[in-house]
């Protein structure tokens, strides 16, 4: 959606877009292979109109690939309209772009034939981008040394991004390291790194941290509106019941998951002896918002949206069992501020120097990722010290290394769904386990992170998300 809504601000940039007359779209690789069952050709038409992922009606969006039929009137971004076919956004799953797996090719057409009377339609524009991850498009000049950067250029948020140099890291060593030098926290750090991209519009008297800054600050809006989002995200996953859309006719569990817990907690309250039920919420709450992503509705990228469901779920677990706080919506928020900011560090390591895509290292870049960003979050809100946050990060990716990515029917629900549900928890113990340590271990998370891109170079291109290979092939889907 953001890549073909860039494409479109790019033609308008470049004065051609009032000649446009079609649009042509190729989805690669693994866009190709798992596009159908993902909605990505769904999602391209939404881009072309210029809707937002953060904001726009999500029921606008499923359908709208078919819709276009032999042919349909299609307004782009900009009120250009043009006619498009269901043909021409095309599903090339054995064509892998050589920047990422997750290869597009736009093409933009004007009217006419060219001289030479080929019957081709003449090409205005055409671009290459790359969905790496994380909602993150990287297009194919931003790749070229030397290349014609006019796209990145143009179409990047600009910022003052200065970052105090003393604040500076590329691996986990370095953060532990300025952490040391300054006696700031990890959360501490990326909220100076978090203030350096969206600085405040006046320049508050005293510093601001995580945990005093007002929501009149950029950042701290910013991620209350993320958790917002995410939480908002549970509740809806827990009160939708029915069936997933796709032929696997999968039905939603966490709905029905969320009922039994309430009547076991009604019937604790009248003495029955029930025993702890907060596994059984962390389960449910993370298989709430992977049910939400599996039915096109709107989730947070955490990394991804196929590894959407553990950093809510594990969060709202720490909000569960801290019932302190749920009288308290300050200290709350700035519990989930520190809590995402912590997530968000480890999670910048693991994009910087492996990969959070499933198409490029398997589910451990996706799945394993987003449980490791978990992990640490938690234990910083725990009380952990930076190297016990570490630690738990370590922990929880070292035990998801390996992990493929082979969703079946190229729908993001079996495994997907209670596989976020499982690392959840894993997230929830490492987290604990980390904390009954001083920090040291034998393991550094930089060396687990290097070693989960070697693992995802190793692994066969069939266990990365273009369901060829393992579940994907071995499941009967009918």
């Amino acid at each position: 959606m953001r890549a073909a809504s860039t494409f479109v601000s790019l033609l308008a940039r470049r004065g051609v877009l009032d000649r446009v007359e079609a649009i042509g779209v190729v989805l690669c690789g693994s866009l190709g292979a798992t596009g159908e069952g993902h909605g990505t050709p769904d999602a391209v038409v939404a881009g072309l109109r210029g809707l937002d992922p953060r904001t726009c009606d999500v029921d606008e969006v499923p359908g709208a690939w078919d819709a276009l039929g032999e042919g349909a009137t299609l307004v782009l971004d900009g009120g250009r309209a043009v006619t498009m076919r269901r043909a021409d956004i095309r599903l090339a799953p054995l064509t892998r772009l050589p920047g990422h797996p997750n290869g597009m090719r736009f093409v933009a057409y004007g009217a006419g034939v060219p001289a030479q009377g080929s019957g081709d339609r003449p090409v205005l524009a055409q671009e290459i981008a790359y969905s790496v991850g994380g909602g993150f498009v990287v297009w194919e000049d931003a790749l070229v040394d030397g290349g014609d950067t006019e796209l990145s250029e143009a179409l990047t948020e600009s910022s003052s991004d200065v970052v105090d140099p003393a604040l500076e890291f590329e691996s986990a060593a370095e953060l532990l390291e300025v952490c040391r030098r300054t006696g700031l926290d990890i959360a501490e750090v990326a909220w100076a790194h978090e203030l350096a991209l969206r600085p405040t519009p006046t320049t508050p008297t005293t510093p601001t941290t995580p945990t005093t800054s007002t929501t009149t600050t950029p950042v701290a809006a910013g991620l209350d509106e993320i958790w917002s989002a995410m939480s908002d995200c549970i509740d809806s996953g827990l009160t939708r019941e029915g069936h997933l859309p796709g032929r696997l006719n999968v039905r939603r569990r966490a709905a029905r998951t969320r009922v039994r817990l309430e009547a076991l907690e009604e019937a604790a309250t009248r003495g029955d002896v029930v025993g702890d039920l907060s596994i059984e919420w962390l389960q449910a709450c993370a298989m709430a918002v992977n049910e939400e992503n599996a039915s096109g509705r709107r989730v947070v990228t955490a990394p991804t949206n196929g590894a959407a469901g553990i950093i809510p779920a594990v969060g709202r677990h720490f909000l569960r069992t801290h019932p302190a706080l749920a009288d308290d919506d300050e200290a709350s928020r700035r519990a989930m501020r520190r809590y995402l900011l912590v997530a968000g560090a480890i999670g910048n390591l693991y994009k910087r120097n492996a990969s959070i895509s499933g198409a490029e290292a398997g589910c451990q870049g996706e799945v394993g990722s987003a449980c490791s960003m978990a992990a640490g979050a938690l234990c910083a809100v725990l009380g952990g010290t930076p190297e016990q946050v570490e630690n738990a990060a370590e922990i929880a990716m070292e035990h998801n290394l390996g992990l493929t990515c082979d969703p079946v029917g190229g729908l993001v629900q079996v495994p997907c769904i209670e596989r976020n549900a499982i690392a959840a928890c894993t997230a929830v113990s490492a987290a604990r386990l980390a904390l009954q340590g001083d920090g040291s271990h034998v393991v550094s998370l930089d060396t687990v992170i290097e070693t989960m891109r070697q693992t995802g170079l190793d692994m066969s291109t069939k266990y990365k998300e273009t369901s060829t290979g393992g579940l994907a092939v071995n499941v009967i889907e009918c």
